[in-house]
């Protein structure tokens, strides 16, 4: 009798542990296995909200199948204490676990409202805009020039800055100089400690560069240089081989001279070309834009063309009195001016103009030069008439 009761005993046991085993592996299979979200979404977690409240609402919103499952395996990950307040993008069919990590991962939110202050050769913009997951394309929501006198300040974006899950970013253009970055940081109201030196024109890297509320303008601006110095360098260590070039310093120069040239990227390396042949043979680099920063001194926008008298006056930036590179950049280039300036096409390209399209017509002789200059004379003259 008793030995039939030990053997009911564990038989029952055995198969209790195997169906334990069972629900074990489904349940490991539901936290790991692809998720029931048809549609991205984004979760707001908000400061103070536990793991309890984020499975209910991603049970609401169809993310998950189980929010037990969801807490117990952010409880045996140990992540239960590392939820992090923000928004967060929640791709569809994300797993639970995948879920978990992304919610305890911390770092700029991922969806959400976002303050983008744009940079330009033209304008600065503030621009409160918000992700809209499912397009993964962004809604605008209101656009100031936040260094204007007297600007009215959108209603949107005070509302925004008081969310603590709100993300902001810079947006530095290719081709701004460093005095336009340095008055665009200085009135941003979302950054502390004015800066009254300019930094050294070309030295800034163009890039968006995530930021904090409270954030000093002195490091947005080390960060900039810092990120511009490592382009610099690893562009040096692969240039081409007997460029007429000395020196890193020189070849951001040229790369500035490229970046105002032209917006067309495609042509840079061609761009390029032309002034590495020019300096190559000894010939004048004659580039309005050098022209136009020794007018300015990056100070602005000319807003205007050129005169003739302005031509011909004796500048260190006048490309078209001195030989060779001005003394400094007159710009900050991007990278890839960078890169076109110390690996050019190989051409033998010494002259170009603009060809009506945006971009440029180039020639090896002064007569195909000539002709392009007469047809890109009627081109203007014909939109000329037009108007």
């Amino acid at each position: 009798m008793w030995r039939h009761l030990a053997s009911n005993t564990i038989t029952f046991l055995i198969v209790g542990l195997a169906g334990a085993a069972g629900v074990i592996a489904w349940g490991v299979n539901e936290y790991s296995g692809e998720g029931p979200l048809e549609t991205a979404i984004c979760l707001r977690v908000e400061p103070g909200t536990n793991f309890r409240a984020v499975s209910q609402r991603l049970e609401d919103q169809g993310a998950i199948g189980s929010g037990a499952i969801f807490r117990i395996g952010a409880e045996y990950s140990e992540k239960t204490s590392q939820l992090k307040a923000g928004s967060h993008l929640i791709p569809e069919r994300a797993s639970m676990e995948r879920i978990v990590d992304l919610v305890t991962r911390g770092g700029a939110s991922t969806c959400g409202t976002e303050i983008l202050y744009r940079i330009g050769v033209n304008s600065v913009e503030a621009e409160v805009r918000e992700l809209d997951p499912a397009t993964s394309s962004y809604t605008e929501l209101a656009e100031f020039d936040p260094t204007a006198e007297g600007v009215e300040i959108p209603e949107a974006y005070e509302t925004m800055r008081e969310r603590a899950d709100t993300r902001y970013r810079i947006a530095m253009a290719e081709g701004v100089t460093s005095w336009q970055v340095m008055t665009a940081l200085n009135a941003l109201d979302t950054l502390e400690g004015d800066v009254s030196e300019i930094p050294a024109e070309g030295s800034l890297a163009p890039d968006s560069y995530e930021i904090t509320p409270g954030t000093q303008v002195a490091q947005v601006i080390e960060r900039m240089a810092a990120a511009q110095s490592a382009i610099l360098a690893e562009a040096w260590d692969n240039r081409m081989d007997d460029l007429p070039l000395d020196s890193p310093e020189e070849a951001l120069v040229l790369a500035s001279i490229v970046e105002k040239e032209t917006g067309v990227a495609a042509e840079r390396p061609q761009v390029a070309s032309v002034f590495v042949n020019r300096l190559r043979q000894g010939m004048p680099l004659q580039t309005d834009p050098t022209v136009i920063y020794g007018i300015t001194e990056g100070k602005g926008v000319l807003g205007r063309g050129l005169r003739r008298s302005e031509l011909q006056a004796e500048t260190p930036w006048n490309t078209y009195v001195i030989n060779g590179l001005p003394p400094t950049p007159i710009a900050n280039p991007g990278r890839a001016a960078i890169e076109a300036a110390l690996n050019p096409a190989s051409t033998d390209f010494v002259f170009f103009v603009a060809d009506g399209t945006g971009g440029h017509a180039f020639a090896k002789t002064l007569a195909e030069h000539n002709s392009n200059v007469a047809k890109w004379r009627e081109i203007e003259a014909e939109r000329a008439a037009g108007n």
